[in-house]
């Protein structure tokens, strides 16, 4: 994935466009529906995803891409807080796939590898221009229940989260959480 340009950008430079991609990430709800997501761009952007560290390397995820115009309509009508979807044109619902779940006490670790991937997909789509948000699916299982349902997903499946993407129609400044009271240092 690395191009000549990226060859061209020193170590120091490189960490400032990271951070600066992770500081000025926002969760964006208002999208240009007349301007559509691109197959590479969504490719791009799941292959960010599945870099995201996993327990055991596990990697318990099933990643469905919903471009049906009635599908995002449909989930931004009967899910609380997706009503963006009815303005992107993409979203990724992130799954939990149980068949690669963790056993015993570890069986629950599944919830962070997705957490994982799915800020993977929030910085990725920032950093290619788009705008997305994480909308919660999961535990709530009326939610979950509608995922499964319109999706049409495998018993397998656990819906965890529905992230609209799409080219932001509004933007707006970040929020800077920085909050030095939040840390406690043990020196």
């Amino acid at each position: 994935m690395e191009n000549q340009k990226d060859k061209n950008i020193d170590g120091k430079e490189r960490s400032q466009i990271i951070l600066q991609n992770i500081l000025t990430r926002t969760s964006d709800r208002m999208f240009d529906p007349s301007k559509e997501v691109g197959p590479d761009d969504l490719q791009t952007i799941l292959q960010a995803a599945m870099a995201a560290p996993t327990a055991v390397n596990r990697q318990p995820w099933q990643f469905v891409v919903v471009t049906n115009r009635d599908l995002l309509n449909k989930m931004a009508e009967s899910l609380p807080y997706c009503h963006m979807a009815n303005q992107a044109t993409a979203a990724i619902v992130v799954c939990g796939d149980k068949s690669r779940f963790l056993e015993g006490i570890d069986d629950e670790l599944w919830v962070q590898d997705v957490s994982a991937a799915s800020e993977n997909i929030l910085l990725a789509s920032h950093a290619l221009g788009l705008g997305s948000v994480w909308t919660c699916v999961y535990p709530h299982t009326d939610r979950m229940g509608i995922v499964s349902e319109l999706l049409q997903l495998p018993e397998d499946f656990v819906p965890f989260n529905v992230i609209p993407i799409g080219y932001v129609s509004q933007s707006h400044t970040p929020i800077n959480k920085w909050n030095p009271a939040a840390i406690t240092y043990r020196t």
